[in-house]
């Protein structure tokens, strides 16, 4: 059976879903996002089989710590995350390691790994961390969009980075 006839068999499992996080791009003040509600978005299509948040040297450790304790893997570069993040993506397509690769970020240097995913028979879904940071390009890329809501509440945020 292939993959689209797998997806939507009554009986098939979850799609699994590998969640890529634009750390720099996305955990900035402006945007108020929480790891939790990326979780959410990306568990709304299938089950979490990787989360990886990619940061760069400027990262609190404070930051990294609470994205561990939520279940992410850290990943931390020198320098601009965007090549490592893009490859990952392409690896995670190319090796089969997941039915939909979900990416979150406001970087339109990504839409060729969204694209390169989809070519392999991938589900993508671009998660955008706000209507002011949604990327029409990634958007466009995807299979999926959405945007995440604005925090209402008035408790922490996990912002990392400093000003």
């Amino acid at each position: 059976m292939d993959l689209l006839g797998r997806l939507f068999a009554e009986d098939a499992p979850a799609p699994r879903v590998a969640l890529f996080v634009d750390g720099p791009n996305v955990l900035r003040d402006e945007f108020d996002v929480d790891l939790d509600d990326l979780r959410e978005a990306a568990a709304a299509v299938g089950q979490l089989t990787a989360t990886r948040l990619y940061l760069d040297e400027h990262a609190t450790p404070g930051l990294i710590q609470a994205a561990e304790a939520r279940g992410f893997e850290v990943i931390v570069t020198s320098g601009d995350v965007d090549v490592r993040l893009a490859v990952d993506i392409t690896r995670f397509a190319v090796e089969g390691r997941a039915d939909v690769i979900a990416v979150a970020s406001r970087d339109t240097d990504f839409k060729p790994a969204l694209e390169t995913a989809n070519e392999y028979g991938c589900r993508t879904l671009a998660v955008a961390p706000g209507e002011f940071g949604r990327s029409d390009a990634l958007r466009n890329a995807a299979t999926e969009r959405v945007t995440l809501e604005e925090n209402e509440d008035d408790g922490p945020t996990l912002v990392g980075y400093d000003s």
